[in-house]
């Protein structure tokens, strides 16, 4: 499906303020970084108690500290709506990109998906500050890039150079950052998905791009994703491999910090840090700190357990 004129104009237009309100930090090989210490948090999926006593333990200074989340504040865990009003409320301590369960509650709030049983967003969708929660999610990132870290939820694509990905991340971000986000959520959500290629236009181009953003796990060499595929990484199909083992990666001069596959577990190697250590699945929420790799956990807090 082609793009409308609207979108084709939107595609390469420069993304309103909100879309850019990112902080800019010092990061650690920056002459002038002032404040203390960058930690990378796993994915949360609403378990602010977990979340609170990883806070405490490495002891969070908004003022100085920062907090990297590779997205999926929302969903599953018992207290979505918490965890969103908190990583909203930190400002500019705070940085997320957007992950798969974050833009569901985008389509679920504009009725474009279905709620599922073990859900747990409709706090969100019936709070009196829902406009404002949902408008800042949708101003988040898909990828995040700084010194030499790049923050995406998923992955990246083998065949992609980290300058690349970069763009193909705007294309997405200046839409859902504007009036018409919801064209890119309807394409993602309700139309089969489709492989990405550089030859892929409009709608498609951008629902692609949101799946291997937000939900690549394995793929062939040729950059084809196995999205089904949840399981761990030693029994992925035939000819399909973690996206980041691939020998022909293009990305592999930066270190990504990525998430979205708790059957992987916590998993650093010299140029990834995967943080989903599956905190909702009753396991532990991971923060590594960027500077020195230093490793923090919490044992999922028994009031962060989902109720089965």
């Amino acid at each position: 499906m082609a793009a409308s004129g609207k979108l084709s104009s939107r595609l390469s237009a420069t993304p309103p303020a909100c879309a850019r309100t990112l902080f800019r930090i010092g990061s650690p090989c920056s002459e002038n970084a002032s404040f203390m210490a960058i930690y990378a948090i796993g994915d949360v999926q609403g378990c602010l108690a977990s979340l609170q006593q990883l806070l405490a333990q490495i002891r969070f200074t908004p003022a100085h500290d920062r907090l990297w989340f590779v997205g999926d504040l929302v969903n599953r865990g018992p207290d979505s709506l918490g965890v969103l009003r908190y990583v909203k409320g930190l400002g500019p301590a705070a940085v997320t990109v957007l992950g798969n369960h974050d833009l569901f509650l985008l389509a679920v709030a504009s009725g474009i998906a279905m709620p599922r049983p073990m859900d747990t967003i409709q706090p969100i969708l019936t709070a009196p500050d829902r406009d404002e929660l949902l408008a800042w999610l949708r101003c988040q990132p898909l990828l995040y890039h700084v010194g030499p870290f790049v923050m995406v939820h998923a992955g990246l694509l083998p065949q992609w150079t980290i300058e690349q990905a970069e763009g193909l991340a705007h294309e997405v971000e200046t839409i859902l950052s504007s009036p018409d986000y919801q064209e890119v959520l309807c394409a993602s959500f309700t139309s089969p998905s489709v492989q990405w290629s550089d030859n892929l236009t409009g709608l498609p181009r951008l629902a692609s791009l949101v799946h291997v953003f937000t939900r690549l796990r394995t793929c062939s060499v040729a950059g084809m994703m196995n999205e089904s595929y949840k399981g761990p990484p030693d029994h992925a199909p035939p000819g399909f491999l973690p996206w980041f083992q691939m020998p022909t990666h293009r990305s592999s001069e930066a270190t990504i910090i990525c998430g979205h596959w708790a059957a992987l577990g916590l998993h650093l190697r010299d140029n990834v840090l995967a943080l989903d250590s599956g905190c909702v699945w009753g396991k532990e929420l991971t923060a590594v700190r960027l500077e020195d790799r230093r490793i923090f956990q919490v044992p999922c807090d028994g009031k962060d357990r989902p109720s089965r």
